[in-house]
C-alpha cells in the first residue's frame, strides 16, 4: 500500500503527518521543539519541491508513505487518481493508493508561520509559529493519520482519497467550545 499526505507546501502539516505514522516522532505525547524540527522536511522545502512525491520511508507493514505539496491546487491530487484509474483500464495492476489532505488540521500559527518562513524568509518569527502550531494542532494530526491508516484497511477501492473536512481545525474548535 502507498500513504500519499498532502498539503499546500507539502513540508508543515503532511510532513507532521508522515513523522507520525512512521513513529519518527512520539504518539503519545505533543513532540518538543527539537522533535518537530528534525522531521526531515518540517519547513524545509521550497517552492521547487511542489508537485513532487517526497518518500519518507515504510512503515511497520512495509507501506511507504509519500508527502506531496500541491500548492493551490487540489485538483493535483484528483489529476493523479484519474491517472491511475485510466491505466487500471488498461491493465496496470498497483498497490492501493491512499492519499490524505493534511490541509484542513494546520491552525492559524501554521499558516502565519509558513507565511513568515517561507514566502517572506523571516525564520525568526515564522519557525517559533510553525512549532507552536504543529503542537497546538498534534491532537488532530493524530487522529487524521489514524483515521487514514483505518480507512485503508476497511477500504476495498484500489484508489482512496480522503478530504478530511471534519478534522478542520476550526470546526474542531467550534466542537470543544459548546
Amino acid at each position: 500500500m502507498i500513504y500519499i499526505y498532502n498539503c499546500y507546501a507539502g513540508t508543515h502539516s503532511s510532513a507532521l503527518c508522515a513523522a507520525y505514522h512512521l513513529k519518527k516522532i512520539p504518539n503519545d505525547r505533543v513532540p518538543t521543539k527539537e522533535e518537530i524540527l528534525g522531521i526531515d522536511t518540517f519547513n524545509k522545502l521550497t517552492s521547487k519541491a511542489l508537485g513532487k512525491l517526497i518518500y519518507h520511508g515504510k512503515d511497520e507493514d512495509d507501506n511507504q508513505v509519500f508527502t506531496l505539496g500541491r500548492g493551490l491546487s487540489h485538483k493535483m491530487v484528483t489529476a493523479m487518481s484519474e491517472l491511475l484509474v485510466l491505466l487500471e483500464g488498461k491493465g496496470y495492476d498497483h498497490e492501493k493508493v491512499i492519499c490524505s489532505n493534511a490541509s484542513p488540521t494546520v491552525p492559524l500559527e501554521m499558516t502565519f508561520g509558513g507565511l513568515f518562513s517561507h514566502k517572506l524568509g523571516i525564520d525568526f518569527i515564522g519557525e517559533p509559529l510553525l512549532v507552536k502550531g504543529a503542537q497546538k494542532t498534534f491532537p488532530n494530526i493524530s487522529r487524521l493519520v489514524e483515521k487514514t491508516r483505518r480507512i485503508a484497511k476497511e477500504s476495498t477501492k484500489s484508489i482512496e482519497v480522503l478530504e478530511n473536512k471534519e478534522l478542520e481545525v476550526s470546526k474542531i474548535s467550534n466542537i470543544i467550545s459548546r
